[in-house]
Order: structure tokens, then C-alpha cells, then sequence
């Protein structure tokens, strides 16, 4: 396979384990997919392995998880074989993460522009009279009005919408390759989480990045995604393609999450319990 066609990122068999009383926990369970420049889903319930097939990956996954895998490729690199250091440095800068909330991830002490301008320090070497300037270019960027008088602001000047659009802003700076969106939107409302979702698909497309959304909620994401994993139990119990669409679903559990999401054309009424099958762990 060509450079040119190559997977950014390939995975298989990854399994994530953790040490309990009563034996090993296993949170993901024989994952496997590829992600090329194009927008992946992943979705499920929560405590499902979503976000921990992600992090297991990046070497976030915790001190007290067991990672193990045939294959955990990206581009030519072994992930699992990276010390900490090396992990480190692709964390951020070659591949980069924004979280559910974002005002986690900020500083409240420091300026937004200063806290932009870092990820430019650390992982594009720039000349400290232009990181200013592009501090204020990532910000109008992702849609931030005035973006020169909020990088002035701090944290709790800003609203939630607008942090998130700052982390964006400061997870772009690097120019990644791949951008993962973990639950990106949760924290936020309706109306916003589209608005959110409409700068991470136009980001995505423009820089030509491959991307990583991860939710619970299959009905928001299904317009922002080629394809969709749907994991339960930390296994992928069905793939479906933005051709299919997510209403042509042949799981039992992807059609019982379907059933259970509220609908605007039948308002108040009563929304059915989503059945699990012991089978479907086996």
C-alpha cells in the first residue's frame, strides 16, 4: 500500500484491561478499525470503551491499564511500543484530543491568547513576535468575534460555547493529522452543539485531518461522520456507513439506542427501555 493510501491510523484486536478483586476488567475488547483522512464515530452508552479505545492508544489510559494489540499503527509508527516521552511528543502536536469540558483545559489565571500562544511555543517553534498574531488568526479561525479583545479575556469571562471554540483554536495550532472530539459537545446545549459540530466538520475538511467523534448520541453525530463503530460492552457490535445511514442499522442495540432517542414528531410519549443481551458480550 502506497504512502498516499496508507490508513493514518490502524487497529486490531486492542484489548484494555484492568486489575480488580475479582479478576481482570476488561473495559475494551478486540477493537479493530482503520482511520483514513475522513470522519469516523464512535458511539454507545456510557462505560462502553469508547473513550478508553482512544486514550489507550495515546498512553492516557491510566497507570493501572494492561494495553495490548496485533496492530496499533500510526502512519509507520508502533504506538504501543513508544516510550511515555515519545508519546508525549505526538500528543498534541501529530495527534490531538478536545474534551467534553473545556473549561477543564484552560487556565484561569492565564489570558486565551497566552494559553493559545503556548501550544504554538511548544509545538511549532515559532518566533515569539508572531505568536501573538497567530494566537488571534487560530481564534478567528474557528468563529470567535473580536478574536484580538477574547484572547485578552480569561476563562470565566467566556461562555461554554465559545471554550470549547478556544480549545479547538488550541488544538489546531500544531496542525495535526488526526483530531479526536471526545464527547465534545455533551456539556452543551442544543443549539451550540450543532454550531460546535459544524466548526469541527469544516476544520476537518479544510485541513484535510482525519477525525475521531466520539458520542452517545448516534442521532447528533450521524451528519458529521463517514462511518460509525457502535460499541457495546467494549466491543464494536456493528459498523455502519454515512451510504447505509444509521436508520438502516441491523443490531438489536443500535436499533434499541435509535428507539430510545426522543422524537419531535410524537412529543411526551414514552420512550421504550433499551434491552441488553447477555449473548452480546460473548
Amino acid at each position: 500500500m502506497t504512502s498516499a493510501r496508507r490508513p493514518l491510523l490502524e487497529v486490531t484486536d486492542l484489548a484494555v484491561r484492568f486489575a480488580s478483586p475479582s479478576g481482570p476488567l476488561e473495559a475494551v475488547r478486540g477493537v479493530s478499525f482503520t482511520l483514513g483522512r475522513e470522519r469516523l464515530a464512535i458511539v454507545g452508552e456510557s462505560g462502553s470503551g469508547k473513550s478508553m479505545t482512544v486514550r489507550s492508544l495515546l498512553g492516557i489510559a491510566g497507570p493501572a491499564a494492561t494495553v495490548t494489540a496485533s496492530r496499533a499503527r500510526f502512519g509507520d509508527i508502533d504506538l504501543l511500543s513508544l516510550s511515555g516521552a515519545q508519546l508525549r511528543a505526538i500528543r498534541g502536536r501529530r495527534i490531538a484530543m478536545v474534551v467534553q469540558d473545556p473549561r477543564q483545559g484552560l487556565n484561569p489565571i492565564r489570558t486565551i491568547g497566552n494559553q493559545v500562544g503556548e501550544m504554538l511555543r511548544i509545538h511549532q517553534d515559532m518566533p515569539r513576535r508572531s505568536i501573538a498574531r497567530r494566537a488571534v488568526e487560530l481564534l478567528d479561525e474557528v468563529h470567535i468575534r473580536d478574536p484580538a479583545r477574547v484572547s485578552r479575556l480569561h476563562a470565566h469571562e467566556i461562555s461554554g460555547g465559545m471554550a470549547q471554540r478556544v480549545m479547538i483554536a488550541m488544538m489546531l495550532a500544531a496542525g495535526p493529522e488526526i483530531l479526536i472530539a471526545d464527547e465534545a459537545t455533551s456539556a452543551l446545549d442544543a443549539v451550540v452543539q450543532h454550531h460546535i459540530l459544524e466548526l469541527i466538520d469544516e476544520q476537518v475538511k479544510r485541513r484535510g485531518m482525519g477525525l475521531i467523534l466520539i458520542s452517545h448520541d448516534l442521532d447528533l453525530v450521524a451528519g458529521y461522520a463517514d462511518r460509525m463503530l457502535v460499541m457495546y460492552g467494549g466491543r464494536v457490535v456493528e459498523t455502519l456507513t454515512a451510504e447505509q445511514g444509521y436508520k438502516n442499522a441491523q443490531h438489536p442495540y443500535t436499533r434499541g439506542l435509535m428507539a430510545c432517542t426522543p422524537s419531535l414528531a410524537h412529543p411526551g410519549g414514552i420512550l421504550p427501555t433499551l434491552e441488553r443481551d447477555p449473548a452480546w458480550l460473548l
